[in-house]
């Protein structure tokens, strides 16, 4: 029997037509096109304010998940014109990206199989100052312990620096540690201090932290990744979904969940959309902050070693 051609769902003030909602993205756990924009609509309130003026880079899987898939960066000329675009220069031209500001478009991006969202950490009106820091922390191993301790030591290290931040789950692997910018500071500054903050970490923790790229240098010591600080570099939007089987989702955290040994990096899921609705561990982040200050006390620290 054929599925039902098309779904609509009231997102805001506008109707949004799903084609296909019966499609199933999520093979192992039977969820469709459908519950995936359920999703979205249902986390709209607490995703929207992280997605708002940014560019998207969007992951879609018009095959399910199991397929490869693919990211695109450039917004299709069949998109409607009521979802915002943002053109930037690249090398040898310009790429118009999708913008998300609305529960609409979340939704229709849903329907295009966008399984996950990852964001610049700039807004597109000044792409070239971020407005977001952030240290990637994936284990070495299975073991997940070695994150939760990489990540109380960038806590520790930004709080020295007075740069308050936040931590999430990446849905995936590991966790993210944020620091909310006031975007005063050109991307290039922004990612030398992250560059410069993750080679002291790892001189302070040689046993268990490095700043080196390549795995070959690693020896089963965390990588501090700080490589999404680059321009045109995305980072996964919190409360997105993850192509992968049991659709964990990047999850923003309190820092004392840490500690929680039953946090993981999947620890949420698609299925927890009204508690992911309902909480706000992040209802007294820390203003943006300006770099300056900061910078100058990551030279004094490393300068006395």
């Amino acid at each position: 029997m054929a599925g039902t051609p098309y779904e609509t769902v009231r997102a805001g003030r506008r109707s949004v037509r799903i084609g296909r909602p019966d499609k199933v993205l999520f093979p192992a756990d039977g969820l469709t096109k459908a519950d995936l924009a359920a999703y979205y609509k249902a986390v709209a309130p607490r995703m929207l304010p992280h997605l708002r003026g940014r560019p998207l880079m969007l992951e879609r899987h018009p095959g399910g998940i199991e397929d490869h898939g693919f990211m695109q960066k450039d917004t299709p000329d069949h998109v409607p014109d009521w979802v915002r675009r943002a053109e930037l220069p690249k090398e040898g031209g310009t790429v118009t990206y999708t913008v998300c500001d609305d529960t609409a478009t979340l939704v229709y991006l849903a329907g295009q199989a966008c399984v996950t969202l990852h964001r610049f950490l700039s807004r597109a009106d000044r792409a070239d100052r971020p407005d977001r820091l952030v240290f990637d922390l994936d284990p070495p191993d299975s073991d997940f312990a070695p994150v939760r301790e990489a990540a109380r030591r960038v806590h520790g290290l930004l709080d020295e620096l007075e740069l308050p931040s936040t931590v999430m789950t990446t849905g995936s692997r590991g966790l993210h540690v944020l620091v909310a910018l006031d975007a005063g500071s050109p991307v290039d500054d922004v990612r030398a201090f992250a560059r410069d903050a993750a080679e002291l970490l790892a001189a302070r923790h040689p046993d268990s932290l490095t700043d080196a790229p390549r795995k070959a240098a690693r020896r089963g010591r965390l990588y501090l990744d700080v490589q999404r600080n680059a321009y045109g570099q995305t980072s996964v939007a919190p409360y997105a979904v993850r192509a992968l089987p049991g659709a964990p989702v990047a999850a923003p955290l309190a820092w004392d969940d840490v500690d929680d040994p039953e946090v993981t990096a999947r620890r949420w899921t698609l299925a927890d959309a009204a508690a992911l609705a309902e909480a706000d561990p992040w209802r007294d982040a820390p203003r943006p902050r300006a770099l300056g200050p900061a910078r100058r006390r990551l030279d004094a620290l490393r300068k006395d070693g």
